[in-house]
């Protein structure tokens, strides 16, 4: 029978990948992938010859219903992410959404997510935590961290680094110049590392060195 596999891909080191999500990838009919150029540098690394189709944020809302009738034609297909698992602030929820309406199989493979070690990296109560992903670019971007402002539990957050200045400011506006504030960078690669301290703090230090790679940020709750 047809099924989709979501399988997560190593998020910096090539060693992250797991003996599971190689064996799917080598027997899939389909591998979708959000770019290929990205995907075709790990699937070489790891001699896997499978076809790719793009499948990405600017085209999924088209693809998906011709995706659904392979599936239904019994094509097996993988779907990858250029880093991490799928889905998770990257194309994915539309097809295993659509799967699930076409009673399609779909298996998740667990895997690489960037938000669990800079999380656990970063000290703050992680029992209980919300992950806000991205935030809004404008449109109510300000209404969010008002309403972020209050909450208890330690928030996630992604960040590119062009925007992490803006993005730490606005912090101390809205949270407080002495919220906890950690900050992982290029997590799993060969320049990683945390930066924790008060919003300000970490504000200071991104001012004076501005950073580069993939982000993420954890902001402590609001006291009690």
């Amino acid at each position: 029978m047809s099924k989709l596999y979501i399988v997560p891909t190593p998020i910096g080191n090539l060693k992250d990948m797991t003996f599971r999500a190689i064996e799917v990838l080598k027997d899939v009919d389909l591998i979708l992938a959000e770019d290929t150029r990205t995907s075709g540098k790990l699937l070489k690394h790891y001699e896997i010859g499978i076809p790719m189709q793009s499948h990405h944020m600017h085209n999924e809302h088209k693809t998906v219903d011709s995706l659904i009738q392979k599936l239904k034609a019994g094509t097996t297909i993988a779907l990858i992410s250029d880093a991490g698992t799928p889905a998770i602030s990257d194309p994915g929820f539309l097809l295993t959404r659509a799967c699930i309406e076409h009673n399609i199989e779909v298996d998740c493979l667990p895997g690489a997510t960037a938000f669990v070690p800079a999380l656990v990296n970063s000290g703050f109560p992680n029992d209980k935590f919300i992950f806000e992903g991205f935030l809004p670019v404008k449109k109510g971007r300000q209404t969010r961290l008002k309403l972020l402002a209050e909450e208890t539990r330690t928030i996630i957050f992604y960040e590119s680094p062009h925007k992490l200045i803006k993005t730490l400011t606005q912090f101390c506006e809205y949270f407080g110049e002495d919220r906890p504030v950690s900050v992982s960078r290029e997590l799993t690669k060969l320049y990683e590392e945390t930066i924790r301290g008060t919003a300000k703090e970490v504000l200071e230090h991104y001012t004076n060195k501005p950073p580069k790679g993939e982000i993420v940020i954890c902001v402590g709750g609001k006291f009690k």
